[in-house]
């Protein structure tokens, strides 16, 4: 494996994690700059949707930020994310599995999966698909009601 390789899987699980931190954060600007400009944000499950580009990515979480960070009972979301798997395919593209669990302060409140495909921009990895597949969700909790 080459230096540049390493560099990539790294950057790339960069990118994964502050996609959560800046989501629970109500960060909504930084989670739509980790996307590409015309990247590609899909949901399946949960609150379904899909946005394309920045401008619409942010659009689809400031619908859902005050939802997400101050009223998911009880208390603000956290999402946890693991087995992270990236495969470098080429210089200009990285594919990347996780799964991710979403705490609230009931609980586990719903569970899936992350699937990404990212290029580079500088010297970050960005989105250019991201597919969020709701698996599983608690009854009664944030996640059953949308």
């Amino acid at each position: 494996m080459e230096l540049w390789e390493l560099s990539a899987r790294e950057a790339v699980r960069h990118t994964i994690a502050y996609y959560t931190y800046a989501a629970d954060h109500g960060r909504f600007d930084d989670v739509a700059a980790l996307f590409a400009a015309d990247g590609v944000l899909e949901v399946h499950g949960t609150g379904g949707a899909r946005a394309e580009g920045r401008d619409a990515i942010l659009d689809f979480f400031r619908s859902v930020g005050g939802d997400v960070v101050t009223t998911a009972p009880p208390g603000r979301m956290q999402h946890h994310v693991s087995s992270v798997r990236v495969d470098v395919v080429s210089a200009t593209e990285t594919n990347a599995t996780s799964y991710f669990t979403v705490m609230t302060g009931a609980g586990v409140d719903h569970w899936g999966r992350y699937r990404d495909r990212l290029t580079p921009d500088g010297d970050r990895w960005l989105f250019a698909h991201r597919l969020v597949r709701t698996d599983g969700r608690t009854p009664g909790g944030w996640a059953d009601a949308r």
